[in-house]
């Protein structure tokens, strides 16, 4: 009996014992820097706002923020690296709805969104800007279908790679509006804008984040943009839908998610610290002035947005019968 009741007060003291230090730990965090992993290519949206958002960061944090590329498998090495890396909030991953889009289009990867995964919070949204090479003979979205519709797969559009946001625009663009394109995936969004700038891609969707500048200056040439209302960067270009594609919308959206099992009182930090950051006039004013919003949501409300787009783009997969596996 004295064996037991004392190997039960010594169990009971380890327990509490470990309780204490991990209590001790959340209260303490972060006291290291924390590192948010971007998946894809430097100079995109998704690495741009993260390091954006990790200058900003860093201060209330008391640590160093920083970015680190972990490009390949659209999305999926970086992701993974985070999915496998310790549940402390140290290691983040800054995600895109590539990532749902994923959940669907590639049935082997080495893990799964929502179980490997927890949401923390939502950074911001911006539309796509659909944008075709100046010798394209189409000034508008209907001349575009026409032109479309007449030379059935003739015309093609480029993306950063299959599921990407710009490649899934392009196949609810094809299903919406009943066309015949042809999707040429490239490596990087960079490749991708290089093709169409030279003409030997004729099409595509990108962010107009990025590509609002080049339709300026007259390397591309505008044809409509993928939300619900014209985007105030380019506010003569009309939205697909009112442009001839009735309720057509896309967006490229970026979170961050922290490894399945982080505390909640760290994943409740981070989310409180990134609203905070995300309402700060200037932050809004240089973003507006770039067509990205910021998303405000606490940690459970963005788990669900995530659910849904996890929805919608499965729907979308299904119907083009996209692959990549």
């Amino acid at each position: 009996m004295t064996t037991k009741r004392t190997l039960t007060l010594l169990s009971g003291a380890i327990l509490a014992s470990s309780l204490t230090g991990a209590a001790y730990a959340q209260s303490d965090y972060p006291s290291k820097p924390v590192r948010i992993i971007s998946p894809f290519s430097a100079g995109g949206p998704a690495d741009i706002y993260a390091r954006y958002l990790g200058q900003r960061l860093e201060k209330p944090l008391g640590q160093p923020v920083i970015v680190e590329n972990r490009v390949g498998g659209g999305g999926v090495i970086g992701a993974d690296a985070v999915a496998k890396s310790a549940p402390d909030g140290y290691t983040l991953l800054v995600m895109s709805n590539t990532h749902t889009v994923n959940e669907s289009l590639l049935s082997k990867k080495p893990y799964k969104l929502m179980r490997d995964l927890a949401p923390v919070s939502p950074i911001n949204y911006s539309d796509l800007l659909l944008v075709v090479h100046p010798s394209v003979p189409a000034n508008s979205l209907k001349e575009l279908i026409a032109l479309a519709k007449a030379k059935p797969g003739v015309l093609n559009y480029a993306s950063s790679g299959p599921g990407t946001p710009y490649h899934m625009a392009g196949e609810l663009f094809k299903a919406m509006a009943g066309l015949d394109i042809v999707h040429v995936p490239h490596k990087e969004s960079s490749g991708a804008r290089t093709s169409v700038m030279g003409g030997q891609v004729q099409m595509m969707f990108d962010a107009i984040t990025v590509m609002a500048k080049l339709a300026e200056a007259g390397k591309v040439r505008a044809i409509a943009s993928t939300g619900r209302t014209r985007s105030a960067v380019m506010p003569n270009i009309p939205t697909i839908s009112e442009a001839g594609v009735p309720g057509y919308e896309a967006v490229i959206w970026l979170g961050l998610m922290a490894p399945a099992g982080t505390p909640k009182p760290i994943v409740e930090k981070l989310n409180a610290e990134v609203q905070k950051v995300l309402d700060l006039p200037d932050v809004k004013e240089a973003w507006a002035k770039q067509g990205a919003f910021p998303m405000h949501m606490t940690p459970t409300e963005f788990g669900k947005y995530i659910e849904q787009d996890i929805e919608k783009w499965a729907k979308v997969v299904k119907i083009s019968g996209a692959k990549r596996d």
